[in-house]
């Protein structure tokens, strides 16, 4: 039997990255998926995902948009008749100082990163205190932790999903509902591609390199932390932001100590 043996996992950003690897992870310990993305899935994610679980769909939805968000969840319950597990991956990145920053890209980042997780969370909520039970992990970031150059809409975001995990579990903790959050450092993801763009390698390097492990995450690796937190093993675990980061957070190393 899997950790998740029965269970129903709805998974946003679902098509790739960390929340394509939670689809194939939850599938693997037993779970029932329900991806949501505004994209459809690669046929090889979907394909990955149906060999595995018991039971899998996809649906499509904007997470910024919340008739949008109440249709998935809706056709989620609809199949499944219930959530167990709820994890909001879906995000994106963002550039430049608070100066710099057009007004429709601040809107972009915070309405999908933050917002969305708000809207989803909103509407998978009202099923999980019927249930009095359930488990919800976002995806929030060492940037929702500390502060990064440049990176002031996504900052913002993150660092919201952070406080906004914290609310949640106070609000939801006597109704049987856990909510965390996952802060993953550098992960090798279709959005940290752009750094291997041309003129960007020594930026992507110097990044990896503040990591104590001197390398990039993976996206499984993240996906094994939020099974934890989804899973029993975690049952007395909740308003919890869990690094997941190779050690960036841990301190900074000097170039050159003696011995």
């Amino acid at each position: 039997m899997g950790r998740l043996a029965g269970q129903v996992a709805v998974i946003t950003g679902a098509a790739s990255g960390i929340g394509g690897a939670c689809a194939l992870r939850f599938a693997q310990e037993g779970a029932r998926i329900a991806g949501i993305d505004v994209n459809e899935p690669p046929a090889e994610q979907r394909d990955a995902v149906a060999k595995t679980a018991g039971d899998a769909f996809w649906t499509r939805a904007d997470v910024r948009d919340e008739a949008s968000v109440e249709r998935a969840i809706g056709e989620v319950l609809a199949r499944f008749g219930r959530i167990d597990a709820l994890v909001n991956a879906a995000g994106v990145s963002g550039y430049g100082a608070v100066d710099q920053v057009d007004a429709a890209e601040w809107d972009r980042v915070v309405d999908i990163n933050l917002k969305g997780t708000f809207l989803v969370s909103k509407h998978a909520l009202r099923a999980m205190k019927a249930q009095r039970s359930g488990s919800i992990v976002n995806l929030a970031s060492i940037e929702g932790l500390e502060g990064m150059q440049s990176q002031a809409a996504y900052n913002a975001s993150k660092g919201g999903v952070v406080l906004l995990t914290r609310n949640m579990a106070i609000d939801y903790g006597q109704l049987g509902v856990r909510v965390n959050c996952l802060c993953p450092g550098f992960i090798e993801t279709p959005m940290t591609n752009v750094l291997k763009t041309p003129g960007l390698e020594g930026i992507r390097r110097q990044f990896i390199d503040l990591h104590m492990l001197r390398r990039p995450g993976k996206p499984e690796e993240v996906a094994a932390c939020a099974l934890f937190l989804c899973s029993s093993d975690a049952s007395f675990v909740t308003g919890h932001a869990l690094v997941v980061d190779g050690g960036f957070t841990a301190g900074r190393r000097l170039s050159e100590v003696p011995g």
